[in-house]
């Protein structure tokens, strides 16, 4: 059965909202780990069972009872054990597309039950600072500078010995990590969490989920899970596919007891669309303005610079941010409509409300500056979900011609699945970039609202009143940015 598309549109919207109310946490499990190559619980475990002559995939629902057999028929010993896991989980492997753009958006809470170092290695890998808690002391600690805390609560690959792994660990759970359990609660209690690769077998999670249900009733936090659901093997019986069926429905029914509202895919693929839906959207919260002008016309120059102005005080207005170069004859007027709308209303300054940079000019005998602003431009723009161009020309010589920084940063934002917005009222590049987003606007945004290509059509006909193109410009960002 294809996926409840309003089903799904309704948690990308959710999830949105919680990133940008720095509300939500990562709670991921061995499935999150499966596309990197890491094998499953009951992969790792196959060959144990067939020491103890037992069939794991009749074992799926019960695995922890299956390693504490082995452990029992060795006289305590989890020696092989503990070597399984650095085998299996100490192999370099290509982080997955979900941990990439897990890691990209801004969220500050990881918990997982993997041994895997995954998770911390996607946020190294674009440049944030995760402090990693595997073990009860390290939670009275403070990693400087931190962007992320991944709490392990089953502990690390790189010290086997202390892994929860088999039962006699879990029933000691209480005693020897209990620390681990207050902090989930609290996080349950506080934030909002999306389960991810969870089977939801863990019985210390159940223990915890159970507990905050029971401690405040009905005034739990939503939180949200997605599964994929059960589809019909290979010579599977009808009856044996409609039962597996009927126990994935009451399955989902008591995840919602305990607070947790799911969503059923049909393909794991989905699981990422999702996350780069979230990541789209959270990010057209950011509007990356491109514009340069030394000819206004058919404006003039007054007129611009308060259109500009205006235009970004209206959207610092409306919630959102603003990512700019100091364009010439714009960014001073960005500049300045930001901060006195943040300012005369009564506000502060926040750290990404307003990015401003100027581009780095050329010192004496310093070559190829192309180089420089390219990176430059793509780190600008990859801060933001949608690209506003405003003109596009520059003098040279005498002469006014087109501005290639702009198309250059174009093809950037294009690149990075910004969504394009060139305003082809104001003329030059704006409008050449306008022309070609509007004959491929179809292919470009395939599942769009009709009105958003309504309205981004009225950004290019001839009607020359700035004051009802500033109209039209926000009521295109508000549609895109809900």
């Amino acid at each position: 059965m294809p996926t409840d598309q309003a089903d799904r549109n309704l948690l990308v919207r959710e999830l949105t909202k919680e990133l940008k109310e720095e509300n939500l946490a990562v709670f991921a499990g061995a499935g999150l780990s499966a596309p990197a190559g890491f094998v499953s619980w009951t992969e790792l475990l196959r060959p144990v069972a067939e020491e103890l002559r037992l069939d794991v995939d009749k074992e799926v629902d019960d695995l922890v009872s299956l390693a504490q057999y082995y452990t029992n028929e060795n006289i305590g010993n989890r020696g092989r054990l503990n070597q399984m896991l650095i085998d299996e989980f100490c192999r370099d492997e290509e982080i997955t597309e979900n941990h990439k753009v897990l890691a990209r958006l801004p969220i500050n809470t990881y918990w997982t039950t993997n041994y895997d170092k995954l998770i911390e290695s996607s946020l190294t890998e674009v440049k944030k600072v995760p402090d990693v808690k595997y073990e009860k002391r390290q939670l009275l600690f403070t990693r400087p500078r931190r962007d992320a805390i991944v709490y392990k609560m089953h502990g690390d690959v790189d010290h086997p010995g202390d892994a929860v792994l088999i039962k006699d660990d879990y029933e000691k759970y209480h005693m020897d990590r209990q620390p681990f359990m207050d902090a989930l609660r609290g996080d349950l209690i506080s934030k909002t969490f999306i389960f991810l690769g969870f089977s939801f077998t863990d019985p210390n999670l159940d223990y915890i989920l159970s507990r905050v249900r029971v401690s405040y009733n009905q005034d739990q936090r939503q939180h949200y899970c997605i599964l994929r659901a059960v589809f019909k093997e290979e010579d599977e019986t009808d009856a044996d596919y409609e039962y597996r069926q009927r126990k994935q429905e009451l399955f989902v029914q008591d995840l919602r007891r305990v607070g947790v509202k799911t969503l059923l895919v049909d393909e794991y693929s989905e699981i990422t669309d999702i996350l780069k839906d979230v990541e789209r959207q959270y990010r057209r919260n950011t509007i990356f303005i491109s514009g340069a002008a030394h000819d206004y016309s058919p404006y003039d120059e007054e007129a611009v610079n308060n259109f500009v102005y205006e235009l970004s005080q209206d959207i610092v207005k409306s919630g959102l941010k603003i990512v700019s170069g100091f364009g010439l004859g714009i960014g001073s007027s960005v500049i300045s409509g930001a901060l006195n709308q943040i300012y005369m209303s009564g506000g502060t300054l926040a750290n990404d409300q307003l990015v401003m940079r100027p581009f780095p000019q050329p010192q004496p005998g310093q070559e190829d500056m192309g180089k420089l602003w390219e990176v430059y431009r793509k780190d600008m723009i990859s801060r933001s979900g949608i690209a506003l161009f405003l003109f596009g020309n520059k003098l040279e010589g005498d002469k006014v011609v087109a501005s290639n920084g702009m198309r250059s940063e174009f093809e950037i934002a294009k690149e990075n699945g910004l969504f394009l917005i060139p305003v082809g009222k104001t003329g030059y590049v704006a409008k050449e970039l306008w022309d070609e987003v509007k004959e491929k606007f179809d292919d470009l945004y395939p599942n769009l609202e009709p009105r958003i290509k309504d309205q981004f059509m009225l950004l290019g006909n001839d009607v020359h009143d700035l004051s009802q193109l500033r109209t039209d410009l926000m009521s295109l960002l508000a549609m895109l940015a809900k």
